[in-house]
């Protein structure tokens, strides 16, 4: 679809998320975390346990 054609909401939209992500660019990124498990973000994966043994945030 052509941006032209655009409704102003989808317009104000789009202009929104690209303000968003200039913003996230220019956040420094964050420090390792020091101690942490290694893999994937247990969080973000739904991965709860270690070996079997349930991990408390």
């Amino acid at each position: 679809m052509d941006p032209e054609n655009l409704p102003p909401a989808a317009k104000r939209a789009l202009a929104e998320a690209e303000a968003r992500r200039k913003e996230a660019e220019a956040k420094a990124p964050l420090p390792p975390e020091l101690g942490g498990r290694d893999g994937p973000e247990p969080v973000r994966y739904g991965d709860w346990e270690k070996k079997g043994l349930a991990v408390d945030f």
